[in-house]
């Protein structure tokens, strides 16, 4: 029998036996490589849910992974054994917002490693595989994991249109954040200025590309003259993030948030917001960014390597969530391997 990592209410991980469902028409059943511990993860472990999308009953998390085939597909030309990545968003395809190309916002998802969906923090796991992404075959399993959190960076570098050389405040440099500096780099965003409470994070934002980082958002006002950025993306965890983007927003200036707020709650008073006259948009996962994804990693415009500080096995599972919400002294992202039997893999 197998094991996985299930989240059985906040801050209640454990390492269980797991038995793997049965398969259903139209899907492929993977040896699980790596699984990513996303900020969203989290969430689920410190408030037990995200809005409407609670724990009930245990459930086994993990939505950024690569795996191994244990068949051949003939549709993709891909035999068995060979590492793939895996689009964990199924949209039901019938809603206006699939029709109208926007399979992110659909209402009807199955959405892998959200409940009631299990996810990949085990052994082995089955997949639709219309939702079967293949990778260069000098892909690693660390870099066919990170092809999701980097989708959903360039989403919201979509959403943001940042101008040629354009100056950009980002709060927040975590993973996501992190991602986010160097797409909004490939995009031709100019100077960025990074802001993070952890000095770790602010010296990893320095090391891939960042101008300038500060630790808290009053010191954008010295930055930019007391003016504000005309564009800020918010990367935080932070209930006052969206206050803080607005703080750190121009007159007429655009925001976008992408970090899901601890309590599921924004504390913002409205009249700043409002006097500004803010453009503000919401970024929900991804659109059709793998192609795009796989090509900044293909040719080193983006290092997602460099994010991963730590590595686990399934048993090291449970403490690196606590530890991720203890904001451990230099830990920004950690992937778990299934696969390995030992505490740790380095």
């Amino acid at each position: 029998m197998s094991h996985a990592l299930f989240l059985h209410a906040a801050h209640d991980a454990r390492v269980s036996p797991f038995n793997i469902r049965e398969g259903r028409p139209g899907e492929t059943l993977l040896n699980v490589a790596a699984v990513g511990l996303c900020g969203s993860d989290l969430h689920y472990y410190k408030d037990g849910g995200i809005g409407a999308a609670q724990i009930k009953t245990p459930f086994v998390p993990g939505h950024e992974f690569g795996g191994w085939l244990t068949e051949d597909i003939e549709e993709l030309g891909l035999p068995r054994g060979t590492l793939v990545a895996v689009d964990p968003n199924k949209a039901c395809g019938r809603c206006s917002w699939c029709h109208a190309g926007h399979a992110n916002l659909c209402p009807n998802v199955e959405f892998i490693g959200a409940p009631p969906f299990d996810g990949a923090m085990t052994g082995q796991i089955w997949v639709p595989r219309s939702q079967v992404v293949p990778v260069p075959a000098n892909f690693s399993p660390l870099d066919a994991v990170m092809l999701e959190p980097l989708g959903v960076a360039i989403h919201t570098v979509d959403l943001a249109k940042p101008r040629l050389l354009e100056r950009v405040i980002l709060l927040g440099c975590g993973p996501i954040g992190l991602l986010i500096l160097q797409v909004l780099k490939a995009a031709g965003a100019g100077e960025i200025l990074a802001v993070d409470p952890l000095p770790h994070r602010r010296e990893m934002a320095a090391a891939l590309g960042a101008f300038r980082t500060a630790a808290s958002v009053a010191e954008t006002a010295i930055w930019t003259e007391g003016e504000g950025a005309s564009l800020v993306i918010e990367a935080t965890n932070a209930p006052v993030g969206f206050r803080d983007a607005v703080e750190a927003a121009r007159i007429g200036g655009r925001i976008v948030l992408v970090g899901i707020p601890d309590g599921d709650t924004y504390t913002l008073p409205a009249a700043s917001a409002r006097r500004r006259g803010l453009k503000i948009k919401f970024a929900r996962r991804m659109g059709e960014v793998y192609p795009r994804a796989i090509a900044l990693v293909a040719s080193g415009t983006v290092d997602v390597a460099r994010l991963v500080t730590h590595r686990v096995s399934l048993a090291g599972g449970p403490d690196a969530f606590r530890l991720h919400c203890e904001d451990a002294p230099g830990l920004v992202k950690t992937l778990i391997y299934p696969q390995d039997q030992g505490p740790t893999a380095t």
